[in-house]
């Protein structure tokens, strides 16, 4: 059974940065994607940024350029560093990881709000 720990939300002011953590335990298959995605109220789920083992990313548009994907193989864990947030960014952030067979494992998601 798979368990996504996640860490690192909270509230900020527009303009700040937050560093999200999470860590996976208990697969007996290597992680190779890992990533985040974001809820806001009244909205769908979407991907943040993901990124595979061999260091391969991708990035919503919308956070191109202010928020960078780190990942450390060894324990199983992504990072989401967010600088220059905006009010938009405020939602649950959900750390994901894909199955060999495509089951989606998530973590219960830590909220992020900025505001002033």
């Amino acid at each position: 059974q798979v368990q996504l720990v996640e860490s690192g939300g909270g509230l900020v002011q527009p303009g700040g940065s937050l560093r999200l953590s999470c860590t996976a335990f208990g697969s007996i298959f290597s992680f190779d994607i890992m990533g985040w995605y974001r809820q806001a109220p009244g909205k769908q789920r979407g991907l943040v940024a993901d990124m595979t083992s061999d260091g391969s990313t991708d990035y919503a548009d919308s956070v191109k350029g202010r928020f960078t994907i780190s990942r450390d193989n060894a324990k199983n864990t992504v990072y989401l560093q967010m600088n220059s947030l905006k009010p938009e960014d405020t939602a649950v952030y959900y750390c994901n990881t894909p199955s060999p067979s495509g089951y989606d494992f998530w973590g219960p998601g830590t909220q992020v709000t900025v505001s002033s």
